[in-house]
């Protein structure tokens, strides 16, 4: 299977080009960035730190799409939502890792996915994807005399907050719950702020360093505290992650798919 890779001179891009590198069954059809870059005309291996592989870095994403079987993009909303209307147009499928996105931007990677498969993710590491799941059930079993509170650790350069990841596992504890997630979380609290409130769902953030994630959902009652953590050490889980959705995407039927689909839960 052919997999493009936009963003490629990015850190998850040259990660994206080596696990692409390495996995059976896959193999690099092209690499794009956007015009103006450095990288462009670099060769992607090189670049990856892996040796020539022969395939020049364009500002082209048109002409790579052309040339690949799915396309992974873990770049910005305005790049991705050209990517998602690239892929409707020619029927390639197409990986999507990029947070951030407006309701606005969603509906349109919705409409894309009316012509082509794609899959989206805010994690594509499977261990998250799973505690996505555990949260959900353990938000469904233990009463609202369990405040829910999720924290989250990244790297000083990540621009967004909360963290893709942590919004999702937001919204698979409001689903739990029964709760409406836009209306029932708590963001910013500071001052004199006066008792928690039963119900929503509070949200905490840290930024420093060069810390590749961690998440933390805690479930607290009085007496006690239910913990479910993933901490990540190397992006490479992700990357190994979104090549692997790749090869599930081949032959879908066109549709909005997620990890959870790809892991079968």
């Amino acid at each position: 299977m052919l997999i493009g890779i936009v963003g490629a001179a990015g850190r998850m891009g040259q990660m994206l080009i080596r696990e692409v590198r390495a996995t059976a069954g896959a193999a690099l059809g092209g690499a794009s960035e956007r015009p103006g870059s450095d990288a462009l005309g670099k060769d992607a291996g090189e670049l990856a730190g892996i040796g020539a592989l022969q395939i020049k870095i364009g500002a082209d994403p048109a002409a790579l799409f052309a040339a690949c079987d799915a396309v992974i993009d873990f770049t910005a909303p305005a790049a991705s939502l050209a990517h998602a209307a690239l892929a409707a147009a020619t029927g390639k499928a197409l990986i999507l890792g990029t947070t951030g996105l407006s309701a606005a931007d969603q509906a349109k990677i919705d409409e894309a996915a009316r012509s082509t498969a794609i899959v989206q993710s805010t994690n594509f590491s499977p261990a998250v994807v799973l505690s996505f799941a555990l949260v959900e059930e353990a938000a469904k079993r233990l009463g609202p005399e369990y405040d829910i509170e999720i924290f989250e650790l990244h790297h000083r350069h990540k621009v967004d907050a909360p963290s893709g990841t942590a919004l999702s596992l937001g919204r698979a504890a409001a689903k739990g719950r029964g709760l409406d997630f836009d209306a029932d979380t708590l963001r910013a609290r500071d001052g004199h702020t006066g008792p928690r409130p039963r119900g929503p769902i509070g949200f905490s953030v840290a930024r420093g360093g060069s810390e590749t994630g961690e998440h933390n959902v805690m479930f607290l009652a009085e007496g006690e505290r239910l913990e479910i953590v993933h901490k990540a050490s190397s992006r490479q889980i992700y990357a190994r992650g979104a090549v692997r959705a790749a090869l599930w995407a081949a032959g879908r039927k066109p549709g909005l798919y997620s990890m959870r689909d790809v892991l079968g839960l």
